[in-house]
């Protein structure tokens, strides 16, 4: 046990994208914690259906949909605003264990999933999306570890000293070298943040009196402001022109929050409450 602690320490140290290597037979990093981020993600719905009396299997096909349309959502992005990236070369767009998922399209994909499917099945879209959203905020502060280490989603240069100032663990500052430059730590800033989030979603929606659509919200609003301010620290950002691409879409997800949240303050203070417990499960 102890040499393979010792292999994970040395992995850690030296930014090592590789988390398996078998015999020709790789795994890296951002592979397996994206992956390890939606089987997290999963188990947590899955239990949240359990608590709320929907169906286990309608949320597991819902789930298993919604993650297999969004990485595809996510890549497809990712291309269309990197496609010179990609233009020479056609077929390394499938290799997505090299980088390049945009969580944003993720987003819209995912989302578009859920709304077609929960309205095949007559559920309440935004009771589905007040559960899922605590699940990937938290899939997505795992995610960014994964750009960690293949060195991505980081900021400008900076010095070693900026770096020891706060007070990082030496793992990090040494991954954020590259040549003999270092550079901000984005990543890690966004993935603390999104952990935040995710405590701030599980606390409000376990009050008694939230309604439902609230924590889908305040997802769209608390996201919209993290991701503004971190990709105006990014060197990698995806472009429009001359515009970032990532700060257009979290206004647009702050102000469609915004707008969520005050048409849901005008319902009853008992009315369309999320944790009013249904008399018998909810099926398909």
């Amino acid at each position: 046990m102890k040499e393979y602690w010792n292999i994970f320490v040395k992995e850690l140290t030296d930014g090592d994208p590789y988390f398996l290597q078998i015999k020709g037979f790789n795994i890296r990093w951002y592979s397996a914690l994206i992956l390890l981020g939606a089987l997290i993600a999963i188990f947590m719905l899955l239990k949240e259906a359990k608590r709320t009396g929907v169906d286990k299997d309608f949320m597991f096909n819902l789930a298993f949909w919604t993650i297999i349309i969004g990485f595809i959502g996510a890549r497809l992005y990712y291309v269309v605003f990197k496609f010179s990236l990609f233009k020479d070369d056609l077929l390394s767009i499938f290799k997505i264990w090299e980088g390049g998922l945009a969580i944003h399209g993720g987003i819209i994909a995912g989302a578009i999933t859920m709304f077609v499917y929960c309205k095949k099945y007559h559920m309440s879209f935004l009771r589905v999306t007040d559960m899922a959203v605590p699940c990937l905020i938290l899939a997505q502060a795992i995610g960014r570890w994964g750009n960690f280490f293949n060195g991505e989603a980081h900021g400008m240069a900076v010095s070693l000293e900026h770096l020891q100032s706060l007070h990082l663990p030496e793992f990090i500052i040494n991954g954020m070298k590259s040549g003999a430059v270092y550079y901000e730590p984005t990543f890690l800033y966004e993935s603390i943040a999104c952990l935040i989030g995710f405590i701030i979603l599980i606390i409000v929606r376990r009050l008694r009196y939230t309604k439902v659509g609230t924590c889908s919200a305040i997802y769209l609003m608390y996201y919209g402001v993290v991701r503004f301010f971190i990709e105006g620290m990014r060197t990698d950002a995806l472009l429009l022109g001359e515009l970032k691409v990532a700060r257009v879409v979290s206004v647009v997800m702050f102000i469609f929050g915004l707008m969520m949240l005050m048409l849901i303050s005008r319902k009853g203070r008992f009315e369309d409450l999320y944790n009013e417990m249904p008399e018998e499960k909810l099926t398909f």
